[in-house]
């Protein structure tokens, strides 16, 4: 086997199929994407070279900076919220009573499309007959919020149904990584006298910071090229106060069909996301590993 595995060519026509399907759904739409960025076109009809007039028109596009600035604002709500579903599956790994249960209703979100989700949530956020208001006026609020349709609070209505849509997912991902840690490792903490919050702190977050570490990448980039609930939910409104990086670029490339200027976003959105994934993996860089 060792024979096998240490021959270049049998390695290389291993992985030669992956990466013959990568460089064709993943490279090439890239790179078509960079070159149709330097074109005026429609989608349809004949292109004309313009060279880098789309990415210059789209540095000093407010409307497109505006977009970036809510896709930030996504991905930093999103980091945070981590931090509640690490206490969360930090709580499921402590034996709790009906945790099994717990971790099946935190799954459920998964389970539904991001239209079924943004469709539920529509519902929950309606002004007139909405739950959310609903509570509200009975706590003797007399004039809750159009949460969907007020600019200033629009984007973070949305972001809590993004929140709990994929709550399931990264609770079971801390989850799985809680109980690999073995048990000898806990009870011998435990035997020194520390209270669960200290060996949560000082045993447990340190023995899976790099499942931690990739989390926050997921979640950061994920954020950053998020579009399918917010384009349900509001289709980057009212007056673009919702609007983020990839339903703008949706928006000039099909629905005002501007192809070229559309490409020139989603290349920018490319490298924007590029940038602040280097920069996070050179944040969150540590020398040591532990090691259990």
């Amino acid at each position: 086997m060792n024979k096998v595995m240490s021959n270049k060519w049998i390695i290389t026509m291993y992985i030669f199929p992956a990466l013959l399907l990568i460089g064709i759904f993943i490279f090439i739409p890239l790179l078509l994407s960079g070159y149709y960025g330097l074109m005026d076109w429609d989608g349809i009809g004949a292109q004309r070279f313009i060279g880098m007039e789309n990415y210059i028109n789209a540095l000093q596009d407010k409307k497109f900076w505006s977009s970036v600035w809510h896709s930030t604002l996504l991905a930093i709500f999103s980091a945070f919220s981590l931090v509640i579903y690490l206490i969360i599956a930090l709580i499921l790994a402590s034996k709790i009573k009906g945790s099994d249960f717990l971790r099946k209703i935190y799954l459920i979100p998964m389970l539904l499309s991001s239209v079924a989700i943004a469709q539920l949530w529509i519902k929950v956020y309606n002004p007139g007959n909405g739950m959310l208001n609903w509570i509200l006026m009975t706590l003797g609020v007399d004039n809750p919020p159009a949460w969907l349709a007020d600019p200033n609070i629009v984007l973070y209505a949305i972001f809590i149904p993004i929140v709990w849509q994929y709550a399931g997912f990264y609770i079971l991902i801390y989850y799985a990584a809680l109980k690999n840690i073995p048990e000898s490792v806990v009870e011998a903490a435990q035997i020194d006298g520390g209270s669960p919050i200290q060996i949560a702190y000082k045993i447990k977050l340190p023995l899976i910071k790099g499942i931690i570490k990739v989390t926050i990448v997921l979640s950061v980039i994920g954020s950053l090229k998020y579009f399918d609930l917010i384009y349900v939910m509001t289709n980057g409104g009212p007056n673009g106060a919702s609007e983020v990086m990839a339903s703008y670029m949706y928006k000039l490339a099909f629905s005002m069909n501007n192809f070229g200027y559309g490409s020139a976003i989603g290349f920018l959105m490319l490298i924007i996301t590029l940038i602040v994934t280097i920069f996070i993996r050179k944040l969150t860089a540590s020398k040591e590993e532990i090691q259990y």
